[in-house]
């Protein structure tokens, strides 16, 4: 059962980039069934970080979508294949930062204090925060509609992919190796096709 939620996170997850990287508000709704799965399967492995990673995936797909409806409409003008920008500040950048450590501390903190009281010890657990942490921060980017949120997914990614290769999950690290490659690409496509608000 788990492999059948691990390959339709799959199917699910490269429909979702590709939706990312035309910046489609479809998006967001494949992403709450990628999400669901996703939920699953790391719950499954003990991977507690990544599942609570996906429950806030879940909880930012209406945000998101709420978001990039309001942007398109300020874009009406323009062709088709602009995708809407914000500017990234530097309280965000100061502000993601300390989110992101604060996070890796106290996921780090927290999935080993779990272990000590029976449930599935996660034996990686700094690499599977520290995943989590930047792909939450890259997710808010993404809702804001920043370009910079590639920058992080290409580090998020690469770790997600690693830590699902030492697991075994060949499945999920193929997931996590298209969203890499992906990354790269969107970063590309958001670049040469990017209209600032």
């Amino acid at each position: 059962m788990d492999k059948a939620f691990e390959i339709f996170t799959l199917v699910t997850g490269v429909i979702y980039i590709v939706l990312e990287i035309r910046q489609k508000n479809f998006m967001w709704i494949v992403g709450i069934l990628t999400s669901l799965a996703a939920m699953y399967v790391f719950f499954c492995k003990g991977l507690y970080a990544s599942f609570g990673l996906n429950t806030y995936y879940l909880v930012t797909s209406f945000i998101g979508l709420w978001h990039w409806r309001r942007d398109k409409e300020n874009l009406k003008a323009e062709s088709s294949e602009s995708v809407h920008l914000n500017r990234l500040g530097r309280s965000a950048v100061f502000v993601s930062t300390l989110i992101a450590v604060l996070g890796v501390l106290a996921l780090t903190f927290g999935m080993e204090f779990l272990g000590s009281f029976g449930m599935k010890e996660n034996p990686m657990s700094l690499l599977d925060a520290t995943a989590t942490m930047l792909s939450v921060v890259a997710t808010w980017w993404l809702v804001r509609s920043y370009i910079q949120h590639w920058w992080l997914w290409i580090v998020a990614d690469t770790l997600s992919t690693l830590l699902c290769l030492s697991l075994g999950m060949w499945w999920m690290a193929a997931l996590y190796g298209a969203y890499t490659a992906s990354a790269v690409i969107g970063y590309v496509h958001w670049k040469r096709n990017g209209k600032y608000l």
